[in-house]
């Protein structure tokens, strides 16, 4: 049967046919060809996952993310992040990552952070006399963040997949979103310097001060919810309510950017996204069932254990198989298929489960910015109309940095679990 599933799934993918189709009709088929169980539990199944108190959390802070988007945060975010790194070489370039990191505190979804960021950055950076390829690269590869720093949609989903603290998940996700960060920033720098890109006229004080106080109400925003949710006022779910109702108040009252003729607009592109989220949730643990039925996760964890009982050796292996994975899978399917296939090799290793959420949600976000999935890279060259092998060629130096900070949290545990530790 495990065959059946795995290869129905592949030769779909290969096919073309979406995600969600390929999950569920490679569980469907499995149970055809078995007949083990009623084909019903398939239905029941795509139900009963979504039905689900801590997964509300994924509409509320994609709501909260557009109308953080809608209300005029984004070039808020901008012009802070301009005033204290814009003079550098390669101002916008540094601009351009360091406003995706906030605005990752903000939405949770990376697609969302390129979109939002790179509708102003890139032709911004464009218009400064950088190529198209590189503004383009420096903003696909930016918006990966958004997953990694808190609150973060990936780590939504697996916190409900394992049981794992969805909050201790979002903790953990600062210090190494802040490196990406800067290992990104770091390239993008050397690249400027080499190719000439300067930065802006330094800011003064005033300006730098007047920037933060414009951008305070944003940066607020994840201050509140980890606060919230840490300090035990609310649970994640109602954190991205709140998220919603805070978005609301200041875009409306506050900044005054938003009006209430924009809300089902908004309210409309969350739903789009969302559903397209829970439909692959959905499906995805459709085919979980199936995985978990013929317990295939405790098969593949004996292969893993019986190939190396070394934890270096082993979480090498995983990093390089998610690598892999993200290329081609879409990051809340690749979760949900293969979080509890790794869950019980890590346990059995003794590995934290945190740390390994994170090690995971960072594997995949890289993949958003690789081909031949790359949504990053296809939103990104959206903006511009480039072609994805174009933008590539630009990105090397990106990835490359991005897997060095791969390996520095995957062998220095301590990176995301300092964080969680003093907190609680």
């Amino acid at each position: 049967m495990m065959y059946v599933l795995f290869g129905v799934f592949i030769l779909l993918v290969i096919c073309n046919v979406p995600i969600a189709a390929s999950l569920c009709l490679a569980a469907i088929v499995s149970i055809v060809v078995s007949d083990s169980v009623p084909l019903i539990v398939v239905g029941q199944k795509l139900f009963a996952s979504i039905d689900s108190f801590p997964l509300m959390a994924i509409p509320f802070f994609m709501i909260a993310g557009n109308l953080m988007e809608k209300g005029g945060i984004s070039k808020r975010l901008i012009a802070f992040a301009s005033s204290i790194v814009g003079a550098l070489s390669g101002g916008l370039a540094l601009v351009t990552v360091l406003a995706s990191m906030f605005f990752a505190a903000i939405s949770g979804s990376s697609p969302a952070t390129v979109a939002a960021i790179g509708s102003i950055m890139i032709p911004a950076m464009v218009r400064q006399g950088y190529s198209k390829e590189f503004a383009t690269a420096t903003q696909a590869s930016a918006g990966y963040i958004g997953v990694i720093i808190p609150p973060s949609i990936p780590m939504v989903t697996f916190g409900v997949v394992t049981g794992t603290s969805i909050g201790q998940l979002f903790m953990a996700g600062f210090i190494p979103g802040a490196l990406f960060g800067g290992a990104l920033m770091l390239v993008a720098y050397i690249t400027a310097r080499r190719n000439n890109y300067m930065g802006d006229q330094q800011a003064s004080t005033k300006q730098i001060c007047y920037a933060f106080k414009e951008s305070i109400l944003a940066l607020l925003m994840p201050i509140i919810i980890l606060g919230g949710i840490y300090g035990g006022i609310f649970t994640p779910t109602e954190a991205a309510n709140v998220a919603v109702v805070y978005g609301l108040f200041v875009g409306i009252f506050i900044y005054k950017e938003l009006s209430w003729a924009d809300i089902p607009e908004i309210l409309k592109k969350s739903a789009v996204s969302s559903a397209l989220v829970m439909l692959i949730i959905a499906t995805a643990s459709a085919f979980g069932l199936i995985l978990t039925r013929e317990a295939i996760p405790a098969q593949i964890a004996e292969i893993f254990l019986s190939i190396t009982s070394n934890p270096i050796m082993l979480l090498l292996f995983i990093n390089i198989m998610l690598l892999i994975i993200g290329t081609f899978m879409e990051t809340n399917a690749a979760i949900i298929i293969m979080a509890p296939i790794f869950f019980p090799v890590i346990m059995e290793m003794g590995i934290n489960p945190v740390h390994f959420g994170v090690l995971m949600v960072a594997n995949l976000a890289i993949g958003m910015i690789t081909p031949p999935l790359g949504v990053n890279l296809f939103v990104a060259c959206g903006l511009t109309k480039l072609k994805i092998e174009q933008v590539v060629k630009a990105n090397w130096y990106y990835l490359f940095a991005s897997l060095v900070v791969m390996g520095l949290i995957t062998y220095f545990p301590e990176i995301s679990m300092w964080l969680p530790g003093v907190l609680m």
